[in-house]
């Protein structure tokens, strides 16, 4: 019976390690990908494709995509296989399907696939979502996730 127990604590703190630091991945890579979208509008980039999104660093506007990523992180622990681009690209998919088929229409206004946005919208949350994928990813093979 000992041993049972002591098996199941370890696998239970083998499981929490990796929940902890696949959180942390998101959270991390969240402000990385954060910071992309940020530089983009500061530096006129998303005003040159015509994409109406200006965020304004601040705490207000970060905490809540740092949370939010965290949360998102909690895929690495999925067993996605393939090369760090493949893992990207498939960890990508739901936070992007997310905020375009339910964040833009039903919570912020901006219409299905947030097109009121710019034609371009739906790319830039991809190729966001994409550097924070791939950067979790990254982060969780490091970490030895």
């Amino acid at each position: 019976v000992h041993f049972v127990w002591q098996r199941r604590a370890a696998e239970f703190n083998l499981m929490l390690r990796r929940l902890s630091l696949a959180y942390a991945a998101g959270l991390a890579t969240a402000k990385v990908a954060s910071i992309a979208l940020w530089a983009f509008g500061h530096f006129g980039v998303l005003a040159k494709l015509h994409v109406a999104i200006a965020p304004v660093l601040g705490l207000y506007w970060l905490y809540p995509r740092l949370i939010v990523g965290g949360l998102w992180g909690l895929q690495l622990v999925l067993p996605i296989g393939g090369s760090v681009f493949v893992r990207g690209i498939v960890l990508s998919l739901a936070p992007t399907l997310v905020t375009l088929l339910w964040i833009f229409p039903f919570q912020s206004g901006q219409g299905w696939l947030g097109l009121q946005l710019g034609l371009l919208a739906p790319i830039v949350i991809w190729a966001i979502n994409l550097i924070w994928a791939w950067t979790a990813v990254l982060w969780s093979r490091t970490t030895g996730l």
